[in-house]
């Protein structure tokens, strides 16, 4: 029989697929929907995470972010859809589902008189790990987390940072090949999300698919592939960090810098054609161009010095995530439909 031909194994519990996910993406949704009473939290979702990949879930407070990776977790029911973790159903198979994932809430439970050692042997054992295996694999996350140092610290006396690094760890210890992560930067110091962002591109380079929400877009756009943007519970954007910025305007903003007055940038963006003066600065002011094609704005340039303007530097801003999320929720409400807050 050839290998490629998909099988059903009955295990007693639950009818399991052959184990052909390989060939699966990562995470496959399909027309999810899940409703409370009052509240339509996730409105007929549909997207697709390729392996290896790593993507940021975008949205407000209400958006329907945690209650997706909840399902995704297997620790919600959808009221209707369909979503799979390399090619498992998340309602008929969660036990295949678990052994894929690991899970990282927004907050997790800390406990009285329990050391870093002692919780990641907790969560090491009810995995099935035992002997030196266990010993090895708690090791070896210690390691990774750079927790070694602490591992003899009550868990309660952990700083924020230490404390997110260690519920990263308790997600890793199976070694799953999918992390949901739920804002796992929120509240940590500038030192803490350099170093989340630095274990998060490690797990990458790893072939870890990496799915993870934040409010922190700039750290978002630096490391994930693509960007999911959920508004209402219904996915706004799919894309690239890049895609986003292009999308949201059709505008380039330009900062110039002149050995001269900055009346001088003034004046002349009041007579030129494309341009218009938003702002001074330092050493300069900022001009915004209706056009993001290069060729006008390269015209605009020559045009510059061609007049006679002392420019002595001039360079594209790169456009902020966070304002071309807000540009696109303005556009959403101008033209009728609800923003959660």
């Amino acid at each position: 029989m050839s290998d490629s031909l998909p099988i059903e194994v009955v295990t007693g519990v639950e009818t399991v697929p052959a184990p052909t996910e390989r060939t699966s993406p990562a995470i496959e949704v399909s027309q999810l929907s899940r409703w409370f009473p009052g509240v339509h939290a996730v409105q007929d979702v549909s997207f697709t995470v390729e392996r290896g990949q790593v993507i940021g879930f975008v949205g407000a407070n209400g958006a329907g972010k945690t209650t997706t990776m909840r399902i995704l977790a297997t620790l919600d029911y959808p009221n209707s859809g369909e979503a799979k973790i390399c090619g498992f159903d998340v309602v008929k198979h969660p036990v295949e589902v678990r052994k894929r994932i690991g899970w990282m809430p927004d907050h997790y439970g800390t406990y009285s008189n329990m050391t870093v050692l002692e919780y990641l042997d907790f969560f090491a054992r009810a995995l099935g790990y035992q002997g030196q295996e266990r010993i090895d694999r708690i090791a070896e996350v210690l390691e990774f987390t750079d927790l070694t140092g602490l591992a003899h610290r009550l868990i309660d006396q952990l700083s924020k940072g230490m404390g997110q690094r260690l519920c990263l760890g308790r997600a890793l210890i199976h070694d799953p090949e999918v992390l949901i992560l739920d804002e796992p930067a929120a509240g940590l110091d500038p030192k803490a999300r350099v170093e989340l962002k630095h274990l998060i591109r490690i797990l990458s380079q790893e072939g870890k698919t990496v799915f993870i929400s934040s409010h922190i877009l700039s750290e978002l756009g630096e490391m994930c592939d693509s960007l999911l943007f959920i508004n209402q519970g219904r996915i706004i954007h799919h894309g690239s960090a890049e895609s986003l910025r292009r999308r949201s305007s059709a505008t380039a903003l330009v900062e110039v810098q002149l050995a001269g007055s900055i009346d001088r940038l003034r004046e002349w963006a009041m007579l030129a054609p494309h341009v218009s003066f938003k702002e001074a600065t330092k050493n300069g002011g900022r001009i915004e161009i209706d056009s993001v094609e290069g060729e006008i704005i390269s015209t605009v340039l020559r045009r510059m010095i061609q007049d006679g303007l002392p420019v002595t530097d001039f360079h594209i801003q790169e456009r902020k995530l966070e304002d071309a999320f807000i540009e696109i929720l303005g556009e959403l409400e101008a033209s009728g439909v609800p923003i959660a807050s």
